[in-house]
C-alpha cells in the first residue's frame, strides 16, 4: 500500500481506542451483529464458516491495515462468518456509520479497497475452480500460489509464508494427512521447503509452470 494511502488510514482510526487479541481469541461469531468495523494494525485475521460437517472452510485471511467486516458495513449483510486471531492482534475499532462516512469522501481509500476486493474474488475464483476439478496435489499447488502472493516476504526467488500444514488444510477443505501426502511430493521435487510454522516456496514461476504441467 502506498504511503501516502496508509497515513490516511491510520490518521482516521487512530481517534479510536487500539485494542488487544491473544492467538485463538474470536472477535466476532457467526450469526452475531459486529460491533463495529476493525482496523487490523498488527498480525493476522481469518474468516471462515462452520461445515454440515462440522469443518473450519477458511474463506479469507485479513493482514494490517485491512479493515473488516466490509460486507457487513456497506450492504447490511448479515454476518455468517467467524472471525478469529491467528496471532496476538493490535487492532482498532470504529463505528460503522464513521467508516462509511470516510471512505464515502476518501476516493483513494475506497479505490484499494476495490482493489483488495477484486483480489480476494480471484483468488476465490481460482480455489473454486480447483476445488471443483482438480486433484488433491492441483489444489494443494494452487493455494500455495495464492497465498505466497498475497501474504509471503519475497526474499530474492524464494517466498516464506507462516503456515502450518492445519491452516491449508482448512483453507482448501482436505484433511491435514492428505495435505501432508501431498506437501511431500512437492519436496521432494524440490519447490518447497517446509518447517515447523513456515513454508518456503523456492520458486514462485516454478511452481506456477508446476500447477500449469499438474
Amino acid at each position: 500500500m502506498e504511503p501516502r494511502l496508509l497515513e490516511k488510514l491510520d490518521n482516521f482510526f487512530s481517534q479510536f481506542k487500539t485494542q488487544r487479541y491473544r492467538k485463538g481469541e474470536i472477535l466476532v461469531r457467526a450469526g452475531d451483529s459486529p460491533s463495529g468495523i476493525f482496523y487490523l494494525k498488527k498480525g493476522r485475521v481469518r474468516e471462515y464458516a462452520i461445515s454440515t460437517k462440522g469443518e473450519e472452510i477458511v474463506v479469507n485471511i485479513f493482514k494490517p491495515s485491512a479493515f473488516f467486516p466490509m460486507s457487513w458495513a456497506i450492504n447490511n449483510a448479515p454476518n455468517i462468518y467467524f472471525f478469529e486471531a491467528m496471532e496476538d492482534l493490535e487492532l482498532v475499532r470504529a463505528p460503522r456509520e464513521e467508516v462509511i462516512e470516510f471512505i464515502k469522501r476518501e476516493p483513494e481509500v475506497l479505490y484499494n479497497l476495490l482493489s483488495r476486493v477484486y483480489i480476494g474474488t480471484d483468488g476465490l475464483l481460482s480455489r473454486m475452480t480447483y476445488l471443483m476439478s482438480g486433484s488433491a496435489y492441483e489444489r494443494l499447488v494452487a493455494e500455495l500460489i495464492i497465498v505466497a502472493k498475497r501474504f509471503g516476504e519475497r526474499n530474492s526467488k524464494q517466498i516464506t509464508i507462516e503456515t502450518t500444514e492445519r491452516d491449508l488444510a482448512s483453507q482448501i477443505g482436505m484433511t491435514r494427512e492428505t495435505v501432508s501426502r501431498e506437501i511431500r511430493k512437492l519436496r521432494a521435487v524440490g519447490l518447497i521447503s517446509f518447517g515447523k510454522k513456515s513454508l518456503v516456496v523456492k520458486d514462485i514461476k516454478r511452481l506456477e509452470e508446476e500447477l500449469l504441467a499438474s
